[in-house]
């Protein structure tokens, strides 16, 4: 109680930065990852490569890795981001490799032949993706969605390296000065667990609701 007496503020406004970060992460690599999903429907061949290369250089290297490139080597390309802003945009470049995919896979499960019937019928290609496929897919990339949304709740842990002022950092800080790694740490993971469980019960309703919604 001590603990929480004296350093419960902190705490507070790191788990805060914690889930700003998170959720602007999310947010832009939802938005990045569609957007290249629907590109790579449109595109010619050398587009449709370059969105490949793109997806497979962000999966197959680490994050830590992608967090030290962007704030480290940013500046040297004009690209001058402070630790917060480094952290958000990072993660959501990060997350938008695996969003991509989802929502590729999300596209190509829906039956070609509704696709052929929408063209035979004359519906243009972006009404066929809203109107025919976008609603099929919702409901098949609704769990991978909240998956990697929980991956992405974990990864803000990374951003303590830049000294991005988030949960573990500033846990990590207090057991530091005070010598209480233990409690430091499992106060850490409590809040992760909180933080992912709420995540997961908000993805389950979330997956009841677009199903319910779509049957309509």
């Amino acid at each position: 109680m001590d603990l929480f007496r004296e350093y419960g503020p902190q705490v507070l406004s790191g788990f805060g930065i914690t889930v700003l970060c998170w959720a602007g992460a999310v947010i832009l690599g939802v938005i990045i990852g569609a957007l290249i999903a629907v590109v790579q429907l449109f595109a010619n061949r050398w587009v449709r490569a370059v969105l490949r290369l793109y997806i497979e250089i962000l999966r197959t290297t680490p994050f830590l890795v992608q967090l030290f490139l962007l704030y480290y080597g940013g500046p040297h390309f004009g690209l001058a981001l402070d630790a917060l802003d480094t952290g958000v945009v990072a993660l959501a470049i990060y997350g938008s490799a695996y969003f991509a995919e989802i929502f590729r896979s999300g596209f190509l499960s829906v039956p070609h032949g509704q696709i052929e019937a929408a063209n035979c019928l004359g519906i243009s290609r972006l009404h066929t993706i809203l109107r025919i496929q976008l609603p099929q897919m919702l409901v098949i990339i609704t769990p991978a969605l909240i998956n990697m949304i929980i991956i992405l709740s974990k990864e803000t842990s990374v951003l303590s390296i830049i000294t991005v002022p988030e949960l573990t950092a500033i846990l990590t800080q207090i057991g530091s000065e005070q010598f209480i790694y233990v409690q430091t740490t499992l106060i850490l993971c409590v809040c992760y667990l909180l933080l992912v469980g709420v995540t997961q019960k908000l993805g389950n309703w979330a997956e009841i609701r677009v199903g319910h919604f779509l049957q309509r």
